[in-house]
Parts: structure tokens; sequence; C-alpha cells
């Protein structure tokens, strides 16, 4: 059975569908107080995530309140089936201690080595005034971070102890690394009277290491983005087919958000490494269209639109069932990054038929029923390499 040709007639409507999918996406997303804002994973926002194996299923409500009563700070729980038995996953976030030891140490190691550069110095110049006094104020500092520290942990001592500056430094580190452990055995002890599990995992991601992966996941965004649109400018030369490439992508990326807020798929390195996928899937499929379509010149443009919606529809179902697979596989076996990889790739591949071909087209088509320039006399650099 042969697709109808959708740009038959008043074909400008399509681009109601995409724009309301659009605006729909932003509005879940980022009104506030939205139910349906994206929430960061652990990987983005740090804490703890214990995923246990289990024989039987646990009431998630009744897990969360007795975690919460014992002063964890738990996000969600969740039990699912698997063919193995049941999987629960508890996200604990960090709490203020934490937070507060994590900080604690980022001042403390920013400064420490500038102390021990002082105190060096200090000794080297036979104890001048000047030297003295600068590695006392820098000495201050950190002790007042190290005994904080030392606080957090419950230990008794007391920085000024500590000769060195190297000592101390040694010294933070273990007190830290103690902090980490007693609240890792704490919350396992405290799942092990609640639950009675086979096999758990801890994955502890610290606020400074999620505050490094969403700095770099910001940079890879900007990075990619003026990549993406250099080259595509370079190939097209042409300024509304370019920007009609480059917002059928932004489209689509909007449209995988906006079902990551409504299914509420949280914002984690393999859903962010999905939508970076859907970048690529999206400017194939622009490309196609906007090469066919003003490079050929057989046929009318609307004729060459739907000769490429073909051939990309046939690109995207191939990618959609792949993707179907790997969703099927994940809820079988409730591999989270399976099943964020997957489902965030489904909602965007869907979102890129819809703004391919009723936004991208359109706007192709419209620019050339209204002057644009089809065939050779367009010569767009590069345009032979991606010629069909």
């Amino acid at each position: 059975m042969e697709m109808p040709n959708i740009y038959k007639g008043n074909y400008k409507l399509l681009i109601l569908i995409p724009l309301f999918l659009v605006a729909a996406s932003l509005a879940l997303i980022f009104i506030p107080g939205s139910p349906y804002a994206i929430q960061k994973g652990v990987d983005f926002k740090g804490g703890t995530l214990v995923t246990m194996q289990t024989s039987a299923g646990v009431n998630e409500e009744q897990l969360k309140s007795a975690l919460v009563a014992q002063g964890f700070p738990v996000s969600s729980v969740k039990s699912l089936s698997n063919p193995k038995g049941y999987e629960v996953e508890v996200e604990v976030e960090r709490d203020e201690n934490l937070t507060r030891a994590e900080d604690l140490k980022t001042s403390f190691y920013a400064k420490i080595d500038e102390v021990s550069r002082l105190e060096a110095d200090a000794a080297a110049s036979n104890q001048s005034a000047d030297s003295l006094a600068k590695y006392a104020e820098g000495r201050k500092s950190v002790d007042s971070d190290a005994n904080a520290l030392f606080a957090i942990a419950g230990l008794p001592q007391n920085a000024s102890s500590y000769a060195s500056t190297n000592a101390l430094k040694n010294e933070a580190g273990l007190v830290y690394r103690k902090i980490l452990n007693d609240n890792s055995e704490r919350l396992s002890a405290a799942l092990a009277g609640l639950v009675h599990y086979e096999s758990a995992s801890f994955n502890e991601v610290s606020a400074s290491l999620s505050a490094k992966f969403l700095d770099k996941a910001l940079m890879v965004v900007i990075y990619s983005t003026i990549i993406v649109s250099i080259v595509v400018f370079i190939i097209f030369r042409t300024v509304v087919p370019s920007i009609a490439v480059l917002t059928g992508a932004a489209c689509d990326v909007i449209i995988a958000m906006g079902a990551m807020g409504l299914f509420g798929i949280p914002l984690t390195l393999a859903s962010f490494a999905a939508l970076l996928m859907l970048v690529g899937f999206s400017l194939d499929t622009d490309v196609l269209l906007t090469m066919r379509v003003i490079k050929r010149k057989e046929g009318t443009p609307r004729e060459r639109a739907y000769d490429a919606m073909k051939t990309g529809m046939t690109m995207s179902m191939a990618l959609l069932l792949s993707f179907v697979c790997l969703f099927i596989l994940a809820s079988v076996t409730h591999i989270n990054t399976y099943y964020e990889i997957s489902a965030v790739a489904i909602a965007g591949l869907v979102g890129d038929v819809i703004a391919t071909w009723m936004f991208n087209a359109v706007i192709v088509l419209w620019y050339l029923e209204h002057g644009g320039k089809t065939g050779e006399e367009q010569k767009p650099f590069l345009s032979t390499v991606f010629s069909s």
C-alpha cells in the first residue's frame, strides 16, 4: 500500500501539528510548578542509587517512609519484576551532612596546596615575619575546614595538632572517605533490616562529580550546535533551507524532552546520549529532504518532497523498529539504561517524522514556491557528496 502524497492541496496546514507538539512540550518542561518537568537523575544531581535483587516485591511507599523516618532523604523507590524475581531501586539524595562535607572538602583542597607552598617559603626564609603571617593566615583557613570535617565525622582531633600541611591533607582525605563509608554502611544496614535482598549494588555520585557531568553535557550541546550550524550553512549556502534543517533538529529534541517529562523519564547520562543521537537522526532526514527538493529538477517540488518522504520514512521505520525491540528487552529485564535510551529514541523518532515531513518540508516547499532556486542554479558547496 503506497503512502498518500500529503503535499497535495494546502500543505501549509501540516505545520500546525509540529508547532502544537513543540508548544505542548515546552509547556510541560518549562512552566513553573509543572508536574511534568524533567527530573535530573543521580548522574546530574548527585546522590546514591541502590539496586537490590529480591525474591519478592516490596511495598514502595512503606519502604520509602521507613527510610525517611531513619533520616535518609529518599527521592524514589521502585519495585519491578524481572526473570530472576524482583529488582528494587532506591534513590537517595545527599543529606545536609554529606553536602556540607563535600563543600568543605572542595574548599580545603582548593587552598591546601597554596598553604603548603607558604609553609615551605616560611621555612626557607628563616621564618621572616611576612612569610609567617601569610602562612598563619592560610593555615588558619584550612584548619577551620578540616575541623569542620572532623566534627561531621564525630572525631575528637584538632587540625592544629598536625605539624605539617601534608599530614593534615592526608588526614582530611581519610576523614572524608570515612564520612562517605559511614553513610553507606548506615544505609546498607537500614536496607538490610527492611528488605530481604539477595544482592545489592551502590552507585554513588558526589555533588562535584554531578556538576562536572552537567557542565560537560552543556559544553557538548554548545559545541555540537556550533559545528552542526557551520556544516549545514557550508553545505546549503542558503539561509532558509539551512535554518529549516537546524530548526527541525531542535523540534525533534524538544518533542523528545516533552515525552521525557510526560512519562517521567529522568535526565541521566543515558537519556542525554539518546537526545544527542536524535540530532544525528534528524539531520539525516532533514538533509535528505532538502537536497532532493532543492537540487533535483525532475518533477515538481511537491513530487520531489513526496519521493524524499518515502525514502526517509523507510529509514525512520527501520530505526524505530530497532529501538522498539530494545524497549521490549528493557521492559523484560528492567535495565534502566536500555529503557531510557530506547524510550527517548522512540519518542524522538516519532517527533522526527512529524518535524521533518510536516515542518521542514513545508518550509522548504514554501521557499521554493516563493522564488527559491533549484537544480544546478543552487550549486551548494559539497552538494555532489549528498547527491543521489
